[in-house]
């Protein structure tokens, strides 16, 4: 077996025994860095900083510098997509993302292409291939795309919206014109998570950050449709894995299963071992400490990681994580107290489970 296919993320994945559990933060390459800070101001700009290969190979590894992190993830932005069809994506400082072209017409969602994955997303593509040169099978490498409602729901609003009243709008009104946007968004996810995955991803993730917003009914209907259609659409190279993470699905975690992911990444109001008892030996949980914690002293980390991992239990088929992205004003030293408290806290949870001498 491969010294990556061995690793402790991926063994976690499969629920294979291992000898810690495995740690990585979303937005784990972001703003609480200063060697990030400087690589972005050096950049210029938020895009410059993601459509250069080599720029983004460099965000990606700096935190695996600093921090004993058991996986990477991919410094890119799920926002490509759409601008790779041509709506415009430009960041306003404090405000996020926005779109000089939003959707605002049914001819305007008609009007989209699905861009080549080789050519206008060629840039995401050739990190990848730096960022595998760089890590040299250390660690998994995480590649990811935004779920195809998420992506509409920013396509749509044109900019951040804590509601985003417009898509719902089109969803009561325009149901039909909506679909016609979400299967076309799904084909491009699609075509971009198998370039991705050809081009080195050892793990691909879905964030479905914005269908919790939606009603049970119309979370199957209009996120978890188009997920399921993802996910059966990838060529899964070597059973590429895929992580799916719904902001606010805790209750739908047996929904989510039905999806095909490998592993469910839940939020912080989700109960460990209330999840693992739901998902049972089917996916692997990821997550969930709240990002607020980081701000706490070192012992109230150590505290919360303790409490977290024994939520979940002995045995394997967890991944630590925060709820959500960290913060980009956390301090890096209470970031490497959570990775050092994962890694030394957990192994009391997995004595007995003979590393290495297949599943449990």
């Amino acid at each position: 077996m491969s010294q990556i296919k061995n690793s402790r993320f991926l063994r976690a994945i499969r629920r294979e025994p291992v000898d810690a559990t495995p740690i990585w933060i979303m937005r784990q390459a972001g703003r609480y860095l200063p060697e990030y800070r400087a690589l972005r101001q050096k950049a210029g700009s938020f895009m410059t900083l993601c459509k250069t290969p080599e720029l983004a190979c460099q965000a990606t590894l700096q935190p695996l510098a600093r921090f004993s992190l058991d996986a990477a993830i991919l410094f890119s932005d799920i926002l490509t997509i759409p601008d790779a069809m041509g709506l415009g994506l430009y960041f306003k400082e404090g405000e996020g993302p926005h779109f000089t072209h939003p959707l605002r017409h049914a001819r305007d969602i008609q009007q989209l292409s699905l861009p080549d994955p080789e050519t206008e997303l060629r840039y995401v593509l050739d990190a990848i291939r730096m960022i595998q040169h760089e890590l040299a099978e250390k660690v998994p490498l995480i590649g990811f795309c935004g779920s195809p409602f998420t992506l509409a729901s920013y396509m749509i609003e044109g900019k951040p919206n804590k509601s985003f009243p417009m898509i719902h709008n089109m969803l009561k009104k325009e149901p039909q014109v909506l679909h016609q946007l979400l299967d076309k968004l799904a084909c491009a996810i699609s075509l971009h998570l198998n370039a991705q995955i050809a081009a080195g991803a050892n793990v691909v993730m879905i964030f479905d950050t914005w269908g919790g917003l939606l009603n049970t009914a119309d979370y199957q209907e209009y996120s978890l449709r188009y997920v399921q259609q993802i996910i059966e659409s990838l060529n899964l190279v070597e059973d590429t894995p895929v992580i799916l993470f719904t902001k606010g699905g805790g209750d739908w975690l047996e929904l989510m299963m039905q999806a095909g992911c490998d592993v469910i990444g839940v939020d912080w109001l989700v109960n460990l071992a209330d999840a693992r008892l739901q998902v049972g030996s089917k996916v692997a949980l990821q997550g969930n400490m709240d990002p607020a914690i980081l701000y706490q002293s070192k012992e109230m980390i150590c505290a919360e990681v303790d409490r977290l991992l024994a939520e979940y239990g002995s045995g394997s088929g967890h991944i630590f994580n925060l709820g959500h992205g960290i913060p980009q004003d956390v301090s890096p030293d209470n970031v490497a107290v959570l990775v050092d408290a994962v890694h030394s806290y957990s192994r009391r949870l997995h004595e007995g489970d003979q590393y290495g001498r297949g599943t449990f």
